[in-house]
């Protein structure tokens, strides 16, 4: 029984530039599809801002048609009102990809850091040269991009992860912060 390609979206939330990227897996192997980043006017009201948000990334799961989506978590930060701000695009993020129909997954940034260069505290530049090695072909990317790649490539690691320990306990596995049913993998 041959195994079929999985496309996969990971989504790096923000107001002002949401990165987005696609890859593809099939088994362990990992292809890039495609990147970018959807952008939001700062000259515009909130609402609009996010409406742009949303537009545009269902632009992108409808030319795409990704079968599953990951979504970087957001961290606390200093100034609750860039907090909120953060939130409410990670809201957009999280529901244009489920009202598309797709399982959604989320995942803390120090796992993605961690999953795609070693460490859970890496730089950007860090992240961003992982990626171009783990996608030949991705070239050089914005850092919003470059993160979403990221975030694709942590989900395509963690279903490999949950198909391999599920193949050899016999069990389904269950990770904690991630909404995908892992016994569809």
């Amino acid at each position: 029984m041959e195994q079929a390609a999985i496309r996969i979206i990971g989504v790096d939330p923000g107001l002002r530039n949401m990165g987005w990227g696609i890859v593809e897996v099939l088994g362990s192997k990992l292809a890039y599809v495609a990147s970018g980043i959807v952008h939001s006017n700062a000259q515009m009201p909130l609402a609009t801002r996010l409406r742009e948000l949303h537009e545009g990334l269902a632009g992108v799961i409808s030319e795409y048609a990704p079968m599953e989506a990951a979504v970087e978590e957001t961290f606390v930060n200093r100034d609750p009102q860039s907090a909120l701000k953060l939130g409410q695009a990670r809201g957009i993020a999280l529901v244009v990809p489920a009202l598309a129909g797709l399982p959604v997954a989320g995942y803390a940034a120090n796992l993605i850091k961690k999953t795609v260069t070693g460490t859970g505290h890496a730089e950007k530049a860090q992240i961003a040269m992982m990626v171009k090695t783990l996608l030949p072909g991705s070239g050089a990317q914005a850092a919003d991009a470059a993160d979403a790649l990221a975030v694709a490539i942590t989900h395509a690691r963690v279903r490999l992860w949950a198909r391999n320990l599920e193949s050899a306990t016999g069990r389904e596995c269950l990770f904690e912060n991630i909404s995908l049913p892992l016994n569809r993998l």
